[in-house]
Parts: C-alpha cells; sequence; structure tokens
C-alpha cells in the first residue's frame, strides 16, 4: 500500500507503567553509579499510595534506605503529589534480592572467548527510516513530542491545570508511502477538577500545532481531547502500573518489528536493552548513509554465548546483493559480543532514566552520555559500498 493512515500512540512519564519504568530505570542507574559492572533485573509494580520493587541485583551493597530515597525522588520529579499516589505518602516495599549464580555463570563464561556471554537468548530488532529528520516513523515521533511539550510546561507552571499521566494518539495520512498529514488527534491528559473538557482541548491545542508539521492541521471534528469529558483521578491511583507494559510505546510505535523483550529495569548486559540499542544505531546509520529509505536489523542471541547466532538485515528495496554487503560491513567493523556493545555505545553508565518515557528512539544524544545509539558517526562505513 502507498496511501494508507497509519497510528500510534505514546503515553507520558506519569502514566501507570512508565511511573514503573521510570523507577526500575532509577535502580538501574543508582547502581551503576556506584559500579558500572553492576547487574540488574528490577520490575516495578505501583497502585493507589503504593510502589513494590521486585528482582535481582549483582553489585554493591545499597541500602534500602537509599534505594527509597532514590524512588521517592523519581515520583516527585514526576509530579506526584496526590492524594492517592503521593512521593512522600505512599507505601515503599523492597523485594530486590541477589542474582541467581546460574545466570551469572552464563553471563560471565562464553566458552574460551575473553568476553562475558548475553544474558538471556531472544531476538532483538532496531529500525530507521526517513520520514523524519530523527530517522523515525512520524507517528510514534509526534505522539512523543506533543506528551514532551506538555510535561514541560507541566512542570514548569506554565500550564497549572495539567496533571502527570495523559496519552496521546496521532493518525497519519500516507500518500505515496510518504507521510503528509494527520487525519485525527486524540489526546488525554489529567486535568485539575475545575476544568471542563473545552477548558483542557483549548490548553492542549497549541502544544499540538507547535509539534506537528506545518500544514499538519487536525480536523475539528477529528481532533479528542479527553474523549470520556473528565480525567480527574489518574496515575497509579486510577489504574495499576508494571515495568514493560509499554514495548511498543519505547520503540517504534507498531511501525517495525519488536522482539517482545522491555528495556527498562535492565542493566546493559542484557541484551533485550543493549542490542535493541545496537540494532537502532546500526538501522539509523544505514539510513543516514544514503544505502535505502528504510532499514530493519534483526540480531539473535543465546544465554552465555557472546556473539549472535544471527544477523538479518532488510533494506525493503529488494536488493538481496547490497543487503549482503551492509551485513558483511557490519560483522566485520562492529563488535556485537555484549561488552562490544557495551563500549561502543558507552552503555556502562548511569544513563537510563532518560529513556524511561518519550521513546527510547528518536532522542538527541546528550553531552551527558544519554542515547548514544542515536549518533549517525558511522555512516562512512555504509557509504559507497
Amino acid at each position: 500500500m502507498k496511501d494508507f493512515i497509519f497510528t500510534s500512540e505514546s503515553v507520558s512519564e506519569g502514566h501507570p507503567d512508565k511511573v514503573c519504568d521510570k523507577v526500575s530505570d532509577t535502580i538501574v542507574d543508582l547502581y551503576l553509579s556506584k559500579f558500572n559492572e553492576s547487574r540488574v533485573a528490577c520490575e516495578t509494580l505501583t497502585t493507589t499510595n503504593k510502589v513494590v520493587l521486585s528482582g535481582e541485583i549483582r553489585g554493591p551493597e545499597i541500602s534500602s534506605e537509599e534505594i527509597e530515597k532514590a524512588v521517592r525522588n523519581t515520583i516527585k520529579e514526576i509530579g506526584y503529589e496526590q492524594e492517592g499516589f503521593h512521593h512522600e505518602k505512599l507505601e515503599f516495599f523492597n523485594y530486590l534480592h541477589a542474582q541467581s549464580t546460574d545466570i551469572a555463570q552464563g553471563v560471565d563464561s562464553s566458552g574460551n572467548e575473553k568476553d562475558e556471554g548475553a544474558g538471556d537468548q531472544g531476538i532483538m530488532f532496531g529500525y530507521a527510516c526517513n520520514e523524519t529528520k530523527e530517522l523515525m516513523p512520524a507517528p510514534i515521533l509526534y505522539s512523543h513530542k506533543i506528551l514532551e511539550e506538555l510535561a514541560h510546561v507541566r512542570k514548569s507552571g506554565k500550564e497549572k491545570g495539567l496533571g502527570p499521566d495523559s496519552k496521546s494518539q496521532i493518525s497519519v495520512v500516507y500518500k505515496n508511502g510518504k507521510p503528509t498529514g494527520v487525519s485525527s488527534v486524540v489526546i488525554s491528559t489529567q486535568h485539575d477538577e475545575k476544568l471542563d473538557q473545552n477548558d483542557v482541548k483549548e490548553i492542549v491545542r497549541p502544544y499540538v500545532k507547535k509539534v506537528l508539521p506545518e500544514g499538519w492541521d487536525c480536523p475539528e471534528e477529528q481532533f479528542y481531547v479527553n474523549p470520556t469529558g473528565r480525567f480527574v483521578i489518574g496515575g497509579p491511583d486510577g489504574d495499576t502500573g508494571l515495568t514493560g507494559r509499554k514495548i511498543i510505546v519505547d520503540t517504534y510505535g507498531g511501525a517495525a518489528l519488536h522482539g517482545g523483550g522491555a528495556f527498562s529495569g535492565k542493566d546493559p548486559t542484557k541484551v533485550d536493552r543493549s542490542a535493541a540499542y545496537i540494532s537502532r544505531y546500526l538501522a539509523k546509520n544505514i539510513v543516514a548513509a544514503g544505502v535505502s529509505d528504510k532499514c530493519v536489523i534483526q540480531l539473535s542471541y543465546a544465554i552465555g554465548v557472546s556473539q549472535p547466532l544471527s544477523i538479518y538485515i532488510d533494506l525493503f528495496n529488494g536488493d538481496q546483493k547490497l543487503s549482503e554487503k551492509v551485513e558483511n560491513v557490519i560483522r566485520k567493523e562492529i563488535n556485537l559480543s555484549p561488552r562490544g556493545i557495551r563500549e561502543k555505545l558507552n552503555l556502562n553508565n548511569p544513563i537510563y532514566k532518560p529513556t524511561a518515557a518519550y521513546g527510547h528512539f528518536g532522542r538527541q544524544p546528550g553531552s551527558d552520555g544519554t542515547f548514544t545509539w542515536e549518533k549517525t558517526d558511522i555512516v562512512d562505513l555504509f557509504k559507497n559500498i
């Protein structure tokens, strides 16, 4: 199909599942800040004024008090000071425990290679396309950006009536395979009791317009804000949250394949996370080099085995020989072992909390070492192949 409508959604950092992702990545960052070879697999559950941590840790001794303080600070940063979910008043339960020695053995040893093995079996995908300057699919990119704008003006105090919990959904019109506009926009955002549906719609409207490209005006009858009419009770008080339930929001909004593994709460020895990052990095550099308009890469791993079992590349142009040339360059130039990925992208650092909302991909690499997989610094490897 060359002419179609494609829809993606995003959820804000105040969405119950994203609160959990943020908290889980807070624990990853806390341990990596103390020892950059820490092993962390942290799951979080939230409900009305309760936060529960569970998972496996191997690293320095960190007191439960320090962990609790970090968690409460993260929830405060998100903006939860509500009766049903408050960073000071919530009950905190910590069930983190030591990592299984069987898992540790598989990760630490990889046969005769001087490298650790993958932390688990699995398949990971990376994707890039030239629909936007960020080389991301347009529907998910703009869905994220609208919620980022709303979070910014809420936290700055510019818009005082908005709450932390929000969702967006953008339906993008494609003509001849290229995004040309939007057919509908859906925004649901938590708000103060004193605001009605029309008030919230007028608050949200300019930020939607700011994010969408010029000329992408949504038909008024297809611009939906809080379709139920009221969204006062939100966050974990309104719905239970769990780490890892928004994996399509985290990646490409359904426009590309996903291996099934979540990212947040996992240290970078877990290839669910690190191999998805390197796959995106490679796909983005391939598209940035002009090799193809879009690219998908799949890597597969086995627990305890260092190198990927397979590399699959689709350039969406039917040129099998070109795909083989790209694969040969990757095999020759990029070390795709867990340690090779971490060293290439500098992943053994406390850089993960910012990834937990508004997408792991399509973000701007930071001077603080965040989003290194979004750099396009290896395009020369793929030019003129």
